[in-house]
């Protein structure tokens, strides 16, 4: 049985990151898309809106930006499996932030999301995208 299941595990490291890159695009989309869209106004102002919102937690501006980018961008390479150890090291620290910073306050209740977004990241970061990633065909993993 035992062969069986690994013969499975592309599989299973193509869940986890679907399931992951779904989850950081959806969460990311707001913070980099303004949201009437990018037709006229400020094209970054969900940028710093979001920019603004780490800084309140006594964090850098900066770090917000990073953060945006790297749920959404780092959701969109997830998707694609294209480095896929990249982004998914720079979900992996989002979330680690997401714990300590926001979600501690919370507790388990809520912080278990984010604990399990980052027990995704830390996974495919350790063993990457799988076989069913542009990773693979580009060898880059």
């Amino acid at each position: 049985m035992s062969k069986t299941l690994n013969n499975l595990q592309p599989w299973g490291a193509l869940v986890m990151r679907l399931v992951l890159g779904v989850a950081m695009v959806y969460h990311g989309y707001h913070k980099v898309v303004p949201s009437g869209g990018f037709h006229g106004g400020n094209l970054f102002s969900a940028l710093e809106r979001h920019g603004h919102f780490v800084a309140s937690l006594g964090l850098p501006y900066w770090m917000g930006v990073v953060s945006a980018l790297a749920e959404f961008g780092g959701g969109i390479l997830l998707l694609l499996g294209l480095l896929t150890r990249f982004a998914a090291f720079m979900v992996g620290i989002n979330m680690l932030v997401a714990l300590v910073m926001v979600d501690r306050h919370h507790g388990y209740d809520g912080s278990e999301y984010a604990l399990a977004l980052f027990a995704l990241a830390t996974m495919l970061f350790f063993f990457g995208a799988g076989v069913c990633a542009l990773d693979r065909k580009f060898g880059l993993g």
